[in-house]
């Protein structure tokens, strides 16, 4: 009865409030929490401003100290439907398993985020009067009865518990930062900010160390959790006195961050998540964390299921992947198989071996055989080579494993990780894994995985009295960095083109592969040269330099081994190392790559980069030459790549040699019977000083459009909106660091918006649409390359749009242009950028900064050619001509800039020449053989003006190659299918052509199948065309347009092939290089 009459003066306390006319929802707090504390006795319901000021729900209920639910509170009468759509809820019902959400008269129960009972006490009035409901008490009554009560399940599913502690992770991740929002700079948290940034990360932002902080919390509960599986209560306050005393580290920095100094503002998160670890059962996790197998360890299951479910973008951007254990396996069993066979080490990996260190008093000794995983992630390589040691080694001698362990392993074995959850994991497992060897640790042991960032120099400072933890830590990691002469690098490095890593030693170090021959590369752009892959493989090569012989074990992206940019570090390898063996695993799905025979070729990971193995030797005793290089491609579905590797090692691998050629030193196999010739030609790119890729809009969507008129739509309306509708209207996404909602607006206001700057634009093969140019990098556009594209703008000009490499067999990367060019002109694959090289240079006494030239001549707009003079010389020279400085010569004593343009289109549409140079044309930019025949000259500059006439749509292809378009219908394109012709059965005639249907009724029909098949770069352009029209109405004009396109292509096809039947006049290939004067 008192329990009713408690519910009861509940509703006549909240109804006397309203009638105040001032009541909030903060007035009432105290009447619920009578009701709760007096109904439930020994359930304290706390209320602090101060912890709901940092994100916590207004109400913690809680009993002895162990957390029993949550309730948050809104004011009377605010509609509990929106509040449940609002992001807080959402945050707190994916996180807190046990939440009520009331107005103070309505009460909404959720247990794991559902809706679990919603009852109502009363209903509100006019004038603060409530109208009770009949039921109302009792129900409530019931209601938090259940909640109070509520058991939640426990959790005996790793994926369940990982997702779990993700989202309790995000809450205290938000709950963190806005503690550290309020907070004063003298506090806890910013003094620790500040030991982080100085120690450890130097570029530490206050969202990163929220994120860490939450990290650490969470996987140092965890870790204490599991490292303790008894049926003993678990909790915060004991965690950190059951934290493994292999990490000392974390066992410090834990007792300081969640210990008894954690501040009481978050106290209320960590206590829901120790809560939710000790009611998981630990024993059923812990044994599906023994079910090891090929594809898949448990335990670093468990942390990616928790990243993806925490941050998936951060496993992208640090690179985070698991490494399958047959990958690992064969880098493992490969370097102890070299440690036998060319370092005289019988043991291998296991060698226990010691050498006296040098230059120190007193004498002492150090392990031979020291090992170093400078991307530990979760101990994958480490849990491999103490796996392979001790099986191979001590399965049949337990009795000296401990001693071994702890004389001749743990002080030789060495660990470097960034992120805090993977380090704590990797303790985790490594000490799982000894445990279940039989070796229990000593109480002054540790595991020497370092919480370190191995790209950035050591630390240099002091002591720091609150997080000497945090010193100790990172001495200890430079000592090793520094110091231990490590012969053994070995494991997966992360791969992330945006590095993180751009501190000032590890940049100096990367300096190096800037260089080839002696020579800085001239690069304009080596971004690919700071992803974080090259630079830990750099650090690797230091390291073992260091020592001063060793082996470098990495699987990593495989762009390396032939890309362009990277021959600095190709030659850079060769010259530190003696040995080089290099297994390509392929499964590059953005290069479409697949097996020789045709069959699909998958990756060994997730991921749509392919990888490859590199092991790298270097012998005590180095000869000093170049390093001998082998290599072998494994292609082929996953299961048969793990079989495969998990079969294999180094020693029966089926190596080819190579031998490496300047300038590019390429790392896979080359058919070099050509190269020689090829090598006499002008690179296209020398040929043509100023060029750059086209532009690229980082919002096609946004930035390009079918007419003027919908671009000036576009354009004014979104420069007028706010910057957050703007982006929701046009879906932008999030602001990148080059292209920002505001900056585009700033960017289009300052230009006017005018009319003026609408230009068309060279977007696709035959596909001219239009954009808004202001020429502005970071503005509307995220880079306009204005210093090439304001030479094609509004001015008579042609250029040529070539790839500087490309990833697909067959080579047809190059178009013209007479517009300002999207960088995916020619093709959208990620490597094979299309680079845009303009014909003429334009003056201009405002721009030069912009590629303008202040010199003027007396050809139209005071142009000059943007050819070298010592290219045009060589090729006068050649010919016997003499070269003029615009427009086309007569071909008989004089030549143009027009002429060799037509000229080098018409080498670059020859198929022999595209064939005979493939290996060469894949890798960088062109190069151009000068003939010596001066009438094979005049015959391909007049070829090649037919094609450049063509493909600008300037002459139209013969009437005959034109299909024909019968149907009637809706014209709209609603799916893209080719019918190849149709020969009658007992004739030879046909009965009906090749036809492109773009509908169930119409179709064009005339297409020769070698024209539907036709591709210039990436696209297969008769298909490509319609593909991006579908769903769009064809009109008058666009059908006419297809129909030209098709007969160009099939003009183009004609042409080519006269290109080569007309080089077949004068001798073939090689271009005969004799010049008119009689001598080569």
């Amino acid at each position: 009865m008192a329990k009713d009459a408690t519910l009861t003066n509940y509703f006549t306390a909240v109804e006397n409030a309203l009638k105040l006319g001032n009541a909030t929802e903060h007035t009432h707090r105290p009447a619920l929490k009578i009701v709760v504390e007096t109904l439930f006795p020994g359930v304290v319901a706390t209320n602090e401003p101060k912890k709901i000021k940092c994100g916590a729900p207004d109400y913690i209920l809680t009993r002895n100290t162990t957390p029993l639910g949550y309730i948050e509170a809104k004011e009377v009468g605010v509609s509990l439907d929106q509040t449940e759509k609002s992001d807080q809820l959402k945050r707190y019902k994916e996180s807190l398993s046990n939440l009520i959400l009331t107005d103070y008269l309505e009460f909404r129960w959720y247990v794991n985020g559902e809706k679990r009972l919603a009852y109502r006490i009363a209903t509100p009035g006019a004038g603060g009067k409530l109208k009770l409901d009949p039921n109302g008490p009792e129900q409530v009554k019931e209601l938090l009865t259940a909640f109070i009560n509520a058991q939640v399940q426990t959790v005996a599913n790793p994926k369940e518990l990982a997702e779990r502690m993700a989202t309790i992770a995000r809450l205290t991740r938000e709950t963190i930062k806005r503690t550290f929002e309020d907070e004063d700079k003298g506090g806890s948290l910013h003094k620790q900010f500040v030991g982080f940034r100085e120690v450890l990360l130097p570029d530490l932002t206050p969202e990163q160390f929220a994120d860490m902080y939450a990290q650490t919390i969470c996987y140092g509960l965890f870790a204490a959790r599991f490292s303790n599986p008894s049926n003993k209560a678990f909790n915060r306050k004991e965690a950190a006195y059951m934290l493994p005393s292999t990490n000392p580290f974390l066992r410090e920095m834990f007792g300081y961050i969640a210990g008894p100094k954690l501040d009481e503002r978050v106290t209320w998160i960590v206590d829901d998540l120790a809560e939710l670890l000790n009611r998981a059962d630990a024993d059923a996790i812990l044994n599906d964390f023994g079910k090891r197998t090929k594809q898949e360890d448990p335990v670093v299951h468990f942390y990616e299921t928790f990243l993806a479910a925490y941050d998936s973008k951060m496993r992208e951007t640090r690179g985070v992947y698991y490494t399958p254990e047959p990958v690992v396996s064969y880098i493992v069993r490969s370097v102890d198989y070299l440690l036998k066979k060319d370092f005289g080490l019988p043991m291998g990996l296991a060698d226990d071996t010691k050498i006296p260190v040098p230059a120190v008093d007193p004498p002492t000794e150090t392990h031979k055989v020291q090992i170093l995983d400078p991307a530990t992630g979760t101990g994958t390589f480490l849990y491999a080579v103490i796996n392979h040691i001790y099986e191979n080694n001590f399965a049949k001698n337990r009795g000296m494993w401990d001693g071994y362990v702890a004389e001749h392993l743990l002080p030789r074995l060495f660990g470097f990780e960034l992120l805090m959850a993977p380090y704590s994991v990797a303790h985790l497992k490594l000490g799982l894994l000894l445990a279940e060897t039989g070796y229990t640790f000593q109480s002054n042991e540790r595991l020497k995985v370092y919480l370190t960032n191995t790209l950035e120099e050591g630390f240099e400072g002091g002591k720091m009295p609150f997080a000497e933890w945090l010193v100790d830590e990172a001495n200890a990691a430079s000592e090793v960095k520094y110091n231990a002469p490590v012969i053994v690098i070995l494991g997966n490095p992360p791969y992330s083109y945006e590095s993180k890593n751009s501190g000032e030693w590890i940049s100096q170090l990367i300096r190096a592969y800037y260089q080839v021959d002696g020579k800085p590369l001239g690069e304009r752009n080596p971004k690919g040269l700071q992803d974080d892959y090259v630079k830990f493989i750099r650090f690797a090569q230091w390291r073992i330099q260091q020592t001063g012989y060793g082996i470098l074990a990495f699987i990593s992206n495989h762009g390396y081994l032939d890309n362009p940019t990277f021959r600095g570090m190709r030659q850079s390898l060769m010259q530190t190392f003696d040995d080089i063996y290099l297994l390509d695993l392929h499964g590059n799905s953005k290069k479409k790559e697949c097996s020789p025979d045709g069959s699909p070729d998958q990756n060994v990971f997730d991921i749509q980069q392919g990888v490859a193995i590199g092991i790298f030797v270097k012998r005590k005793e180095a000869a000093g030459e170049l390093a001998i290089v082998r290599h072998a491609d494994l292609y082929g579905k996953r299961e048969a790549k793990y079989k495969a590797l998990g079969e294999s090692d180094l020693s029966n691998t089926g190596w080819s040699y190579l031998k490496p050629q300047a300038p590019f030193y390429l790392l896979v196999p080359q058919n070099t019977a050509f190269l020689p010739e090829y090598q006499k030609g002008w690179k296209i790119s020398d040929a043509f000083p100023l060029s750059s890729v086209g532009i690229l809009t980082a919002r096609d969507s946004l930035t390009i459009h079918w007419s003027q008129d919908e671009v000036w739509k576009t354009v004014t309306d979104f420069a007028s909106l706010p910057p957050e509708d703007a982006r929701e209207k046009y879906n932008l996404g999030k602001d990148a660091q080059d292209w920002q909602v505001a900056m585009a607006q700033k960017d289009l206001k300052a230009s006017g918006p005018s009319k003026v700057k609408i230009t068309p634009i060279s977007y696709r093969p035959f596909d001219i649409r239009h954009t808004y140019y202001t020429g502005n990098s970071r503005g509307f556009h995220c880079r306009p390359r204005s210093e090439v594209m304001w030479q094609m703008t509004a001015k008579k000009n042609i250029g040529i749009q070539i790839c500087r490499q490309t990833s697909i067999p067959n080579w047809a990367h190059t178009l013209v242009t007479n517009l300002i060019t999207d960088d995916c002109h020619v093709s959208n694959k990620t490597s094979e950028r299309g680079y845009v090289l303009p014909l003429y240079l334009y003056p201009d006494k405002f721009k030069p900064q912009l590629g303008g030239i202040e010199e003027t001549s007396a050809a139209p707009g005071g142009r000059r050619p943007n050819l070298a003079p010592a290219f045009t010389t060589a090729l006068a020279e050649k010919i016997g001509l003499s070269f003029i400085q615009d427009g086309k010569g007569d071909l008989q004593t004089t030549f143009g800039p027009e002429d060799v343009f037509s000229y080098i289109y018409a080498v670059l549409h020859s198929p022999t020449y595209r064939s005979r140079y493939a290996e060469f044309l894949k890798i960088d930019f062109p190069k151009i053989p000068l003939t010596g025949e001066v009438d094979l000259f005049r015959a391909l500059c007049g070829l090649g003006e037919k094609l450049v006439g063509l493909h600008l749509m300037e002459q139209v292809g013969p009437q005959a190659d034109t299909p024909s378009y019968p149907e009637k219908g809706s014209n709209t394109v609603e799916f893209i299918k080719y019918t190849a012709p149709i020969i009658g059965p007992t004739t030879d005639k046909l009965q009906q052509a090749g036809r492109v249907w773009i509908n169930k009724q119409q179709y064009f029909e005339g297409v020769p199948p070698e024209v539907w098949e036709f591709h210039i770069g990436g696209y297969q352009v008769c298909e490509k065309w319609l593909k991006d029209r579908k769903g769009r109405t064809l009109g008058f004009d666009d059908l006419k347009h297809y129909q030209q396109i098709v007969a160009a292509l099939a003009e183009t096809i004609k042409l080519m092939t006269e290109v080569d039947s007309t080089i077949e006049e004068y001798g073939g290939w090689p271009l005969q290089s004799v010049s008119a004067s009689g001598f080569s």
